[in-house]
């Protein structure tokens, strides 16, 4: 089946290059089980699964000369073993040395020739853990007619349910003649229609504003956040590099919600402010100059559900909309609890706080949402310009009981959020089973003391928790 792909799809497509290769990633610990979990059990897992996500067994051809967007066809040589790979760690298979090949693996651009996916079994991490690493291309999950491979391999039960057998024929690859005809054929039915697609991308283009929304899309929340202008200055806002750094922290979600009660906030507000004073100890080890004022802006896209979705669960439904919030981090203020206030008073003032989504919502939800939350949350913040924010957080909920991949614990989960254009630092918090999880994502250059973050945000913290205490 041949579709086109939309305006912003296509924008992820063709605005990303070698430095910030537009993907979203997904990091999962594993208990290993006694037997192992061989890599042909995954292999399977995966593969029955796909028929929830057609778009895995698609890839992307262009139109010739560019005369429309380019079109997701079948792939009539996919090969499953290609996307999924093998690797292991060397003794003692530390978390250091996992996080290490993960910068290495993330720093690679997906092979447009194929369907833009990749998932790796990496084997011998230390106390009989596995882990699994997964790239998804932006263009490929759009949350709605496509969700993240990760939200469809992660089950309730140990025991996998049965999807039957899988019989996949791919429909005849179009011709680069057919693919022109098309184009053609569309230009002269819809002319008025193709004219202003084309305007919308090259407008994309010329203002770096990054994959512009299809017409009319957010209009409103777009405008609204635009309105705030370009973001202070700050040493996270420089030339990105091929080479990426990963560290990861976790926290007690109990912790944080006994802030968040003390302080009559949300559990979003305490995360903000733990990673604002986490940063302004990290500017503060550095040398930075800060005074009462100094602020660093993030983009904080919220999860929010449309009234009409709240009753839908089927697979490749909208699960959600998410909402674009720029929030200034007060990484100026030195009591913790300002920092807190202030945060909760920004967040409670934008107009979808709500109708946010928490953690005993999602449960509610299909799969293993949170790597199609990251994923949307990730495309908002690319319908503005990166001038517009210092750096991205997304922060989505995750099923408040265990979950199993292939019949193995899901122990952990961290997302890998892509560095946009000059920003060297994205910070993905995912809340899973009781447990906050942070996956920091940097540049490997600029920001080669990112291994201080996690203790500055586990004394961020302490800090709040001691307050409320």
């Amino acid at each position: 089946m041949v579709t086109r792909l939309s305006a912003s799809d296509a924008g992820f497509f063709h605005l990303e290059n070698s430095s910030t290769p537009m993907y979203v990633g997904s990091l999962s610990i594993l208990r290993r089980p006694r037997n192992g979990l061989s890599y042909e059990t995954l292999l399977a897992t995966v593969e029955q699964r796909l028929p929830q996500i057609p778009r895995y067994r698609q890839k992307i051809r262009e139109v010739t000369l560019g005369l429309a967007r380019p079109v997701w066809v079948d792939d009539p040589d996919f090969d499953i073993t290609y996307h999924i790979r093998r690797s292991a760690l060397p003794s003692p298979g530390s978390d250091g040395q996992l996080h290490e090949l993960i910068a290495r693996l993330g720093s690679r651009s997906l092979d447009k020739s194929r369907p833009l996916w990749e998932m790796y079994l990496i084997e011998g991490l230390a106390k009989g853990r596995l882990a699994l690493y997964t790239k998804s291309h932006q263009a490929l999950v759009n949350g709605m007619t496509a969700l993240e491979i990760g939200h469809v391999i992660a089950d309730r039960t140990q025991k996998p349910p049965d999807f039957g057998e899988d019989i996949w024929i791919p429909a005849r690859e179009p011709s680069d003649r057919s693919l022109l005809f098309g184009a053609v054929g569309e230009w002269m039915t819809r002319p008025a229609e193709q004219l202003s697609e084309l305007r919308s991308a090259v407008t994309g283009v010329l203002t770096n504003a990054g994959q512009l929304a299809d017409v009319g899309r957010r209009f409103v929340d777009v405008a609204r956040t635009a309105a705030r202008g370009t973001a202070p200055n700050s040493p996270l806002n420089t030339t990105v590099s091929r080479n990426r750094r990963l560290t990861v922290a976790s926290g007690s979600l109990e912790d944080y919600r006994l802030v968040r009660a003390r302080y009559d906030c949300d559990v979003n507000d305490v995360v903000l402010a733990v990673v604002a004073g986490a940063l302004r100890n990290w500017l503060l080890s550095r040398g930075e100059p800060v005074t009462a004022t100094t602020t660093m802006r993030a983009m904080a896209p919220m999860s929010v559900y449309p009234d009409a979705e709240l009753d839908s669960t089927g697979p490749g439904q909208a699960i959600s909309q998410v909402s674009p919030f720029l929030v200034d981090l007060p990484v100026g203020e030195g009591n913790a609890v300002v920092r807190l206030s202030q945060i909760a008073h920004a967040t409670e003032s934008h107009p979808t706080a709500a109708s946010l989504v928490d953690a005993r919502t999602i449960v509610t939800l299909s799969g293993f949402a949170p790597p199609t939350l990251h994923a949307m949350g990730i495309r908002v913040a690319t319908d503005f310009s990166a001038r517009q924010f210092n750096l991205l957080i997304t922060n989505v909920p995750g099923a408040q009981k265990q979950m199993y991949v292939a019949g193995t614990k899901l122990l952990e989960t961290y997302s890998v959020p892509p560095l946009l254009h000059n920003q060297v630092l994205a910070i993905g918090v995912t809340s899973y089973n009781g447990m906050l999880y942070f996956g920091i994502h940097a540049d490997r250059d600029a920001m080669s003391d990112v291994e201080v973050l996690p203790s500055l945000l586990g004394e961020a913290l302490d800090e709040l928790l001691e307050a409320a205490r």
